[in-house]
């Protein structure tokens, strides 16, 4: 296995701004974040033969994302979503069905990949189609799954957030969803480590990371608790923040860096992606550092 490689599943799609498209789609900013945090990232997804596609190939140019296991559809279009922000900069969505990213295909190469990565990150959107099937056959040869819980309404239910819980090793939700999480589950308590601690035990997962927004987040680890309060920022639009956040957190989780320092990092990357316009702003290791610097004085 080799240690650096991070392998990123899901869609990758054109988010449709008052003010134009901008790529995006939750997989694929994390794997866009990773790129810029210097990890060797691959990333599988599936995008129409059409010229929004061909447009999306020449941004992974770009940022020097790899091509490889960008599949092309030829009866599925490219997939879109409209975002819609209120005042707060927080993004309401509009995702469009049976597009290309829901119906990837295993592959041969995309299923070594897989078995040779150090982590595979994938979301809960991408159970909504075909694409569920390929994403069942990836987590049997996973060997560290990692799994964002990026709920979009209508487009999970109870039984397939517990299913790929129970097959993933590092969860991550924000706090509106834990508590989701924590009535499917029945749990009899009432706090956020109670909750916690509960589904750990019922999913048999060894990390679970909350984000709080503005107010930082928790992260649980094999029995032991770290707490980041957040950093204080004017919020442009939230599209994309909690992306990064996943990204420098299993980039520090994956190079066995100290637990602490990788959250207060991951927040600190998602109040900069916050206070940036779209999902992937460039954000280099000496923006980061600077600003955690600051912040912190």
């Amino acid at each position: 296995m080799e240690s650096k490689v991070i392998c990123c599943f899901g869609e990758i799609l054109w988010d449709l701004f008052p003010d134009g498209k901008r790529l995006g789609g939750a997989p694929f900013n994390v794997a866009s974040s990773l790129k810029d945090l210097g990890a060797t990232v691959h990333f599988i997804s599936r995008v129409g033969s059409d010229a929004l596609g061909d447009e999306i190939l020449e941004e992974l140019d770009s940022r020097k994302i790899s091509k490889e296991h960008l599949q092309r559809d030829p009866v599925h279009s490219t997939g879109k979503v409209l975002v819609s922000l209120d005042k707060n900069g927080s993004a309401q969505y509009e995702i469009e069905k049976d597009v290309a990213w829901d119906f990837i295909q295993p592959t041969p190469a995309s299923l070594e990949l897989v078995k040779k990565s150090a982590a595979f990150v994938f979301g809960s959107l991408i159970g909504r189609g075909a694409s569920y099937q390929t994403l069942l056959v990836f987590l049997k040869v996973s060997n560290f799954s990692v799994f964002d819980l990026n709920l979009r309404p209508p487009y999970y239910s109870a039984t397939l957030l517990i299913e790929l819980m129970k097959q993933s090793q590092l969860l991550k939700f924000n706090d509106e969803e834990l508590y989701l999480v924590a009535q499917m589950l029945d749990s009899p308590f009432h706090s956020m480590d109670q909750h916690l601690t509960f589904i750990a035990k019922v999913t048999g997962a060894t990390t679970i990371c909350v984000t709080k927004g503005r107010f930082g987040a928790v992260l649980f680890h094999e029995g032991k608790w770290f707490y980041n309060s957040g950093y204080q920022i004017k919020v442009e639009d939230t599209v994309g923040a909690g992306d990064s956040f996943l990204a420098t957190l299993v980039y520090g989780v994956v190079h066995s860096h100290d637990l602490q320092a990788t959250l207060d990092r991951a927040c600190a990357m998602g109040a900069l992606v916050a206070a940036s316009q779209g999902a992937n702003p460039a954000i280099s290791e000496s923006d980061l550092e600077q600003f955690m610097c600051i912040t912190s004085a």
